[in-house]
């Protein structure tokens, strides 16, 4: 079993904490919940073009009506500037959402996730490695379980075959953390997300994609002819998840062994957690939900399986669960009536 601290790390919630990709959909909200309970946040974003720049702004805007946030724009990518931001602040801790996304895009354009993904956290592990960062948390994601087919995916199966560059580069990021966590005892936490959603939430993820289709009469895709199965995860469940790990750095688990290694723990202060719903859902049922929120048929274009796509995917929590007290539990119709609220006001 790993170990988590039993109580808070007071020095935690001294300083400034860094929530990188700030600009991003679970980057604002995480920032914004921080914001909430008083802490002061730094916030970090490159604003690329990935999607639609305005809507980052815009999420941006609404984080600087806080007081005790402060923004900085630049790219992780860039060693020098990221050495000089965390010797100026010296984060007490770290939470690193930043990243270029998307498993299609990765297709395409692979050297996007090599400068973003690998040398962008790259300089943040050598920040936190140099400048005293009690506890970073990092984004992983469901795709590193790749050709896995044993539902759910439980953080003990071995991930070792990736069917997408940007489900690699995930998977390289969790390595990555562990040998800093070995060689330098930075205390390390992983975050595998599960098809996060809800307000404010990225355009090239479904639920924003089919919701505009549906409301401009325009065709949607489903790969697989629509045969495929989501763990649609509410983004509050996301945010509380975190909150509730950010003061609990793994301190390393004692009764790990090289005989049999757990993949999700380590004896170095390291550890991996599935942030899902833990209750996969069919494609056609949630497309079926937003025809009934906006009150119009979806026009269904259905297609083949796509590359590095799976069929499914389906989170255990039992971790999470056991260490934090807390599941994932917002339905899929409550969080597509949240959604849905906020992208008819977004989109008038």
């Amino acid at each position: 079993m790993a170990v988590v601290s039993a109580e808070p790390v007071k020095a935690m919630k001294e300083g400034q904490i860094l929530v990188t990709g700030a600009a991003g959909f679970i980057g604002f909200h995480v920032a914004q919940h921080l914001l909430s309970s008083g802490r002061e946040v730094v916030g970090l974003d490159s604003v690329n073009n990935y999607y639609d720049p305005s809507l980052k702004q815009a999420r941006i805007d609404v984080l600087k009506q806080q007081p005790k946030f402060s923004f900085v724009k630049a790219d992780l990518a860039n060693r020098e500037t990221t050495k000089s931001l965390f010797a100026k602040h010296r984060f007490p801790a770290v939470i690193h959402l930043a990243a270029q996304a998307g498993v299609r895009y990765s297709l395409e354009n692979p050297h996007a996730y090599a400068d973003a993904n690998i040398e962008g956290f790259l300089n943040v592990l050598e920040g936190c490695r140099h400048h005293g960062c009690g506890h970073l948390l990092f984004a992983s994601s469901s795709s590193v379980y790749g050709a896995n087919t044993r539902l759910p995916f439980s953080v003990q199966d071995n991930v070792d075959h990736p069917i997408s560059l940007y489900a690699a580069s995930k998977k390289a990021n969790e390595l990555m953390a562990h040998a800093y966590s070995h060689l330098y005892r930075i205390p390390c936490t992983g975050l595998r997300f599960f098809t996060v959603y809800g307000p404010w939430g990225r355009p090239d993820m479904a639920i924003f994609i089919f919701a505009k289709a549906i409301l401009e009469g325009k065709p949607i895709r489903l790969f697989n002819h629509g045969n495929m199965r989501r763990d649609f995860t509410y983004v509050d469940d996301v945010v509380e998840a975190i909150a509730r790990l950010i003061d609990r750095p793994p301190q390393g688990n004692p009764a790990w062994s090289g005989d049999n290694p757990d993949p999700a723990s380590s004896a170095a202060p390291w550890k991996i957690y599935n942030i899902g719903n833990n209750r996969p859902e069919e494609l056609e049922h949630v497309v079926a939900l937003l025809e009934k929120e906006f009150g119009r048929p979806a026009i269904k274009e259905m297609l083949p399986m796509q590359p590095g796509d799976v069929l499914a995917t389906y989170a255990d929590i039992e971790d999470l669960a056991r260490d934090v007290g807390f599941r994932p539990a917002t339905t899929i119709e409550d969080g597509i009536a949240r959604f849905s609220k906020w992208f008819r006001e977004y989109q008038n």
